[in-house]
């Protein structure tokens, strides 16, 4: 190492002790820290916020799962809609509240201050949800920001038993950037409480509903780096009374119908006529139900290859 870059780490080193060795200051009769106090913090905004930069930054992250916007089986994405939060420590931004008119919270632009990079692995297009440009800071430098995330993320979904099928997708977040040695991540609460919240407050599920949130703490290593992460397992499950009225009860009906034409006298000049007017029928029916049914290039639902047993079972029984 360099003498100049010893002279800028110590420089860095001296300057967020002298930081962190006092507190913001406080006016008399001024409600909360005073803007030139805090000004020192926002001019050193690109810098982690720890006093000693051996020790990472904790980062707690909870969710809600707040809407189920879209399922597309054929390129197996799924859009969401999140309330995230994110907490952690400026070790900067401390006063004293009784010094500060009592005030413990203030509210202070993101843009002004450092923040995790929290990503989700799994995205695959932006972010176009509003976004929330303030974050809630307390008299201890315990900060907490809420985000609503718009989340259309890849998803390997299982299309054999539709309609009555569950999907188990997977959200890992975690820093983009940063490894173990800065950032760590840990749930801000447990996978029960996260399931729980989601439940009582989903909106706009459409056809789906969700079974439960699972998730586990694990490390991520590629070379000689790791990341602290966290897997979410959201499992959803469909709707299946829109495909069972329009879908399994006409093909039923057709079906049971094939099957008592059968019960006609072979010779019969009805019989053939009924049977050319049901295969018509399949064929319409199967022309019109076709977009009712995902379509994948990995699988095929069941429901499928009933269908068009069926309409084969037509075709090779008339006379």
């Amino acid at each position: 190492m360099s003498p100049s870059q010893r002279s800028i780490i110590s420089g860095l080193l001296l300057m967020s002790v002298s930081l962190c060795c006092s507190k913001l200051s406080c006016k008399e009769g001024h409600s909360g820290p005073t803007h030139e106090s805090m000004q020192a913090v926002f001019d050193r905004e690109a810098f982690r916020p720890a006093v000693n930069l051996s020790n990472p930054t904790i980062t707690n992250i909870s969710f809600t799962l707040y809407a189920v916007l879209g399922v597309n089986e054929k390129t197996q994405i799924l859009t969401t809609f999140l309330w995230l939060r994110l907490y952690w420590q400026h070790e900067f931004l401390v006063w004293d509240p009784d010094e500060c008119d009592g005030v413990i919270k203030i509210s202070l632009p993101v843009k002004k201050l450092w923040s995790p990079d929290i990503i989700v692995y799994e995205f695959v297009d932006d972010d176009v949800s509003q976004a929330c440009p303030y974050v809630y800071v307390n008299h201890t430098g315990h900060i907490r920001w809420d985000r609503m995330l718009r989340l259309v993320s890849a998803c390997n979904l299982k299309i054999f038993s539709f309609p009555f099928d569950m999907q188990n997708c997977t959200f890992t977040f975690g820093s983009y950037m940063h490894t173990i040695m800065d950032v760590r991540v840990s749930p801000a609460l447990t996978f029960q409480e996260m399931s729980r919240n989601s439940k009582r407050y989903l909106e706009a599920s459409g056809e789906w509903e969700l079974v439960d949130i699972l998730g586990e703490t694990s490390i991520l290593k590629f070379g000689v780096d790791e990341w602290d992460i966290i897997t979410f397992w959201v499992v959803i499950k469909r709707r299946p009374v829109l495909y069972v009225v329009n879908l399994l009860i006409p093909s039923s009906f057709l079906m049971l119908i094939d099957i008592l034409s059968f019960y006609l006298p072979p010779h019969s000049v009805d019989r053939a006529s009924f049977k050319m007017t049901l295969i018509l029928g399949y064929t319409v029916f199967l022309l019109i139900m076709n977009d009712l049914l995902p379509s994948t290039a990995n699988g095929t639902p069941i429901i499928a290859f009933w269908r068009r047993s069926s309409l084969r079972m037509s075709f090779t029984t008339t006379p």
